[in-house]
């Protein structure tokens, strides 16, 4: 799980879903969460459905519902704060699907590792308008400490743009997830190769 880590967003989105994840697919992305937190259980299941066709060969993780992730079939859920327990949706999904979990402290982190999750959400990373609820920025200090005690991977979330990736990245995050900075453009796969090669280069120098 490494480098860019697609978060659909149908509102910001300029081409829509579909084409936002064939365009992540394209520029090598590893994982697609698919996020939508208006549309109605019929018409996630729908969507989901066609995305689940596409991410064949790319793991695809539904954002809190575990009822449209068993039911496409998907390789895994992503949950927050408040939503279900950890350990109920570990009970209901199994150790085969993938648990990520949105993270907000150290203690956080340490705890859910302990419990099995497959790697950590740390978010927001810096203020954003894409989540309203997503509450304090954290700074990318944070990911240097949970990277001290932590050894699932990490992915940035949260007003990450070109300019402050790079710091994201050499704190030690595994991924990071742009979703204005990328599916808001014309060419979203050209910037996602952008995002891409911060992380190529990194490992180069590091």
């Amino acid at each position: 799980m490494k480098g860019y880590y697609l978060i659909t967003d149908s509102a910001l989105s300029n081409a829509g879903n579909v084409s936002d994840v064939k365009n992540a697919i394209a520029a090598g992305v590893e994982v697609i969460q698919f996020r939508n937190k208006t549309h109605s259980a019929k018409e996630l299941y729908q969507e989901a459905g066609k995305l689940r066709i596409l991410c064949k060969e790319t793991t695809f993780i539904i954002n809190d519902r575990i009822d449209i992730a068993l039911a496409v079939e998907a390789d895994g859920v992503h949950i927050g704060q408040s939503d279900l327990p950890y350990s109920v949706v570990r009970k209901i999904l199994g150790w085969k699907k993938i648990i990520g979990v949105t993270v907000h402290t150290l203690k956080q982190a340490i705890q859910y590792q302990k419990l099995g999750a497959n790697y950590l959400g740390i978010s927001p990373i810096f203020s954003t308008s894409t989540k309203p609820d997503a509450g304090k920025a954290c700074g990318d200090g944070l990911i240097r400490e949970i990277k001290k005690h932590c050894t699932v991977p990490l992915i940035a979330i949260g007003g990450i743009n070109l300019n402050n990736a790079r710091s994201v990245i050499e704190a030690g995050a595994d991924g990071l997830c742009a979703i204005s900075a990328v599916v808001t453009k014309d060419d979203v796969t050209k910037e996602i190769l952008k995002f891409q090669e911060m992380f190529d280069n990194f490992k180069i120098h590091k």
